[in-house]
Parts: structure tokens; sequence; C-alpha cells
């Protein structure tokens, strides 16, 4: 995987846009969830997005060959949700494997033909793991501050089963994205450890928070600088933000880590806030200007798109990206050990 340790010196890499705003203008309905091997299924499953990548596996193909079309070196595999924990909304726990292995066959397949193609620009799969729908920090219950609704560990075994699974299927990379609780993320981390040690192999992490509101801190109370300093205890490729604000808005947390880590920056914002009707409005060419400030600041190493973004977006990222120099690394160390 020196490859992508070379890539990151060579220039500043794109990651894909957003995989539900492609998939939303598909308007899959339950049959097209379903498809012929779940119609029988007793409970809803529209919105199972990472279900589709076993009903509708050409759907999933098509958005990933369009964002490396768009010029992205790197995309995400239709995870987000593929944990046991996440799953259990859809009686679906026993699918996990099967989703997260397929997910990530899918994305390699199409890496390959664009890195085929362009043996100058590998492409890479970053192996997309949510944060689930559960905190390990906080009590859902406001009456009883002490509850929590999950464990540790019960994270960590969820978290070790879909690490498995993207490996097996061939992810390049594990990144552990929009997370608003750090002690989700330690579990991932410390789940992903305990599988390159079980393998004896090395695979590089990226690790992306998402600060949760105007406050600049994550929904579990940190600030940038302090989730930063609370994860680097960990050989990690990349750490950065997604998801919850607009490039604009995003800026002054970059600016808060960029200049106080050795690991690669990362950034991939959503569309600016969404409007009204839970839309985003923000054009590529609007995004983009937003984006150029990184680039001019010299925040990031790896840029890309959250809700909202298409290839569109990523088109002019990507071209604004080549035009800049990668914020310099100022020593690999925790990144060589990963490798």
């Amino acid at each position: 995987m020196s490859n992508i340790k070379q890539a990151l010196q060579d220039r500043i890499l794109v990651l894909d846009g957003a995989m539900g705003t492609m998939l939303q203008a598909y308007k899959f309905t339950e049959e097209d969830f379903r498809g012929e091997r779940f119609k029988d299924y007793p409970i809803p499953l529209q919105g199972n997005n990472d279900l589709l990548s076993i009903t509708q596996p050409e759907a999933i193909k098509e958005v990933h060959a369009k964002y490396f079309a768009a010029g992205a070196d790197i995309v995400e595999t239709n995870t987000f949700s593929g944990t046991t924990i996440a799953m259990a909304d859809y009686q679906m726990e026993d699918l996990v494997y099967e989703l997260n292995y397929e997910s990530a066959k899918i994305a390699k397949e199409v890496a390959e033909e664009f890195s085929k193609k362009e043996p100058h620009k590998p492409r890479f799969v970053a192996g997309s793991i949510g944060p689930t729908n559960r905190t390990a920090s906080m009590s859902p219950d406001v009456n009883d501050p002490g509850y929590r609704a999950v464990t540790f560990d019960e994270l960590r075994i969820a978290y070790k089963q879909q690490v498995e699974a993207l490996m097996d299927g061939g992810a390049d990379i594990l990144l552990v994205e929009t997370v608003f609780d750090t002690l989700n993320a330690k579990a991932a981390l410390f789940a992903i450890e305990e599988v390159k040690d079980e393998r004896n192999i090395e695979i590089p992490v990226m690790l992306s928070g998402t600060i949760t509101d105007a406050s600049g801190r994550t929904l579990s109370g940190q600030t940038a600088e302090a989730f930063l300093i609370s994860v680097s205890h960990i050989p990690l490729l990349s750490v950065g933000f997604n998801c919850a604000l607009g490039a604009n808005l995003l800026q002054p947390h970059l600016e808060a880590i960029a200049s106080k880590t050795d690991f690669a920056v990362s950034a991939h914002p959503n569309a600016g806030l969404p409007n009204a009707f839970g839309e985003y409005d923000e054009t590529p060419e609007e995004m983009g200007a937003q984006i150029e400030e990184y680039l001019k600041k010299n925040l990031v190493n790896i840029v890309g798109g959250c809700c909202g973004t298409t290839p569109e977006h990523i088109r002019v990222i990507a071209d604004m990206a080549a035009k800049y120099h990668p914020r310099e690394i100022v020593s690999l160390g925790a990144i060589e050990e990963s490798f």
C-alpha cells in the first residue's frame, strides 16, 4: 500500500461525494430495495441503502464509476450503516458480513478498471465505517444520565465484523467517519488494530470527525483540537472532518488541527447547510470556491464531499486540487509505521 503514501506526497487526493444523494436520484421503490431475494421480507426495507449493494449492485457500481470519472482518487464503500447495531433497525444483523464484503468487492472492481485505464492515477477504495445510531458516551434518556444504549465492547465486536468483511472484499483503506462520539470511534479503531494483529497485516486508516453545530464541538463535547489529541496515539493515515457543516464553516476547525499533526488532513464537507426541505442547494462552483480557501491556506491532503454533493461537485474540486500542492506532512512518523 506504499502507493497511497506516495500519492499523498505527490498531490492532493480527492475523495468521492455523497452516495445517498446519488441513490435518491434513482427513486428506488420498496420493491427495488427488496429485489427478488427479499420480496417476502416481513418489515419495510426502503431506505436501507447498504442493502442496495446486494439488490441493486449495478446502481452502486454506476455511482462509483461516476465519481472516479469526475476525478476522485478514492471512493467510499456503500457501508455507512454496515454494522449489526445499525442493521438491527431492519432485522438484518445476519447480513452484515455479506453487505460489507459485496460493497467492497463492487467498489474494488470499479477502482481496478479505472486504475488499469489510467495507471498514472491509481484509484483506491475506502471501507466506510459509520458511527452507528448509538452513542457510548452519553445517555439517550435525560432522566437516567448513567444509562448507555450500547457498551464499548458491543461496539468493538460489531465494528470488528464490519472491518473483517471490508478487508476481505478488497478495501485499500478503512475510513472511520462522521464521528460524533470519540468513544465510538475508539471502539472502531480498537477493532481495526485487533484485526491487524490477528492477521499480521497493515491497512491505512482514515479518521473523520463531525463538528455538529456552531459550538465547534463534536456531539460528545470535544473541540477539534481535543478530538485530534484523543486519537493521535493510533497510527493513522489521516485525520479530519466531514458532514454537518458546509465548507466555509468547517474551515476554522481544519485550521485548528492542520498545524498540530503529522498525519495527513482530510475534509469532506456538505454542500452547504440543508434548506427547509432538508435539501442542499450549494452549487459545485459555490462549494469549489470555499474549498479553494483550504488549498490556498495549505490545510488539506485529502478533500471531497459529503451530503448533497454529486460528481459535478467532485469534478470542480478535483480540477481545483490539481492546481495546488498538498499540505506538507512534516514527518511521516506514524504513517510510515502503518505500511
